[in-house]
C-alpha cells in the first residue's frame, strides 16, 4: 500500500475563515479521494496535472501538482509529452503557459 497522503493546506490557510472548505479540502479531497486505491498516485497526479491545464490554472496550485507529479514519479520526458499531447485537445495557449511552469518545476528555469 502507498504511503498515506496527508493534506493541512486548508485548516493552515482557511481554518478558522473558512472551516468547512478547509475540511472539504484536507479530508475528502487529499484525505478520501488521493487516498483511493483505484489508480496509482502517478496517474493521479498526470490526470489532475492535465485537468488543472484544461481549466486554464496556472497559478501555484497547478505548480504544486507539477511538483507533486514530479515527486511521485513523473519524469520531464513525461510531463513534456503529457502537456504535448494534451496541448492538441485543450488549447495551444495554456500549453505555452503550463510549460513555464514545469521548466521552473523540473530545473530549467525560465
Amino acid at each position: 500500500m502507498a504511503e498515506k497522503i496527508v493534506q493541512t493546506a486548508g485548516r493552515d490557510q482557511l481554518g478558522d475563515f473558512a472551516p468547512d472548505f478547509a475540511h472539504y479540502n484536507d479530508d475528502v479531497l487529499f484525505g478520501e479521494n488521493w487516498n483511493n486505491q483505484d489508480i496509482d498516485v502517478k496517474t493521479r497526479c498526470i490526470v489532475t496535472v492535465v485537468a488543472l491545464m484544461a481549466s486554464g490554472i496556472t497559478d501555484s496550485s497547478l505548480k504544486y501538482h507539477l511538483m507533486n507529479a514530479k515527486k511521485n514519479g513523473v519524469t520531464q520526458k513525461e510531463m513534456v509529452a503529457i502537456i504535448t499531447h494534451s496541448a492538441f485537445y485543450c488549447g495551444w495557449p495554456k500549453g505555452w503557459a503550463v510549460f513555464n511552469l514545469v521548466k521552473e518545476v523540473y530545473g530549467e528555469g525560465k
